[in-house]
């Protein structure tokens, strides 16, 4: 298999099937293409995807373009790595979860871009961006208190990927869960996400 990903330091989309690939253990090649490029960028992208976007997951003859898919598409291949977990009920919350991010906290997206090359700093984000915030940690505190963690879902899968870089943006841009109805357990997650060795082992990447 082949993972082809944009630049490590900002580009969630390739994160996420990336922590859930490293979970399956499979082996495979990691095409990592520098973003910011303009029409260079589109142009090596569309070498191996037919959106021009990345991330896109080539397996033999079959390529996967969306973050979400390839995730679906790997947690069929590697049902032991039980990406998703066996409990339907939580399956389907985290789907939820799992496609809420994928479409939606677009102020969030905007105002805080991951950046794991830069130091942490202070940022007085917007009222739509706090409003984002709220509904993420009220969502993280639902799914905790269901599951009893320690992830969203109890045991790490596909809907910890998808919110891996948000934590990154929570730290990075120095917001404070507790402003926004978190009594601990979402900072907690938070932290839990940026110490798996899978995300370290991507941020050290990015850093170098």
């Amino acid at each position: 298999m082949e993972l082809v990903i944009g630049t490590k330091a900002w580009s969630t989309w390739s994160l996420r099937p990336w922590l859930a690939l490293k979970r399956t253990g499979a082996s495979f090649k990691e095409i990592e293409i520098a973003l910011r490029r303009g029409d260079a960028t589109t142009a090596d992208i569309a070498a191996y995807s037919p959106s021009r976007l990345a991330p896109a997951l080539k397996d033999g003859d079959l390529v996967v373009w969306d973050s979400l898919a390839i995730c679906e598409y790997l947690a069929e291949k590697f049902p032991d790595a039980k990406l998703w977990p066996d409990d339907p009920a939580l399956r389907a919350l985290g789907r939820s979860a799992a496609a809420e991010m994928h479409s939606g906290f677009q102020s969030l997206r905007g105002e805080c871009p991951m950046a794991l090359e830069e130091a942490p700093r202070k940022l007085d984000i917007s009222e739509a961006t706090q409003k984002d915030v709220r509904k993420i940690v009220e969502r993280w505190n639902q799914l905790l208190e269901r599951s009893g963690g320690p992830f969203l879902l109890g045991e790490w899968s596909i809907v910890d990927a998808f919110y891996t870089p948000v934590a990154t943006r929570f730290r990075g841009y120095e917001i404070r869960l507790s402003d926004y109805g978190d009594t601990g357990a979402a900072g907690a997650y938070a932290e839990r996400l940026l110490e798996t060795p899978e995300f370290l082992e991507w941020e050290r990447a990015a850093k170098g």
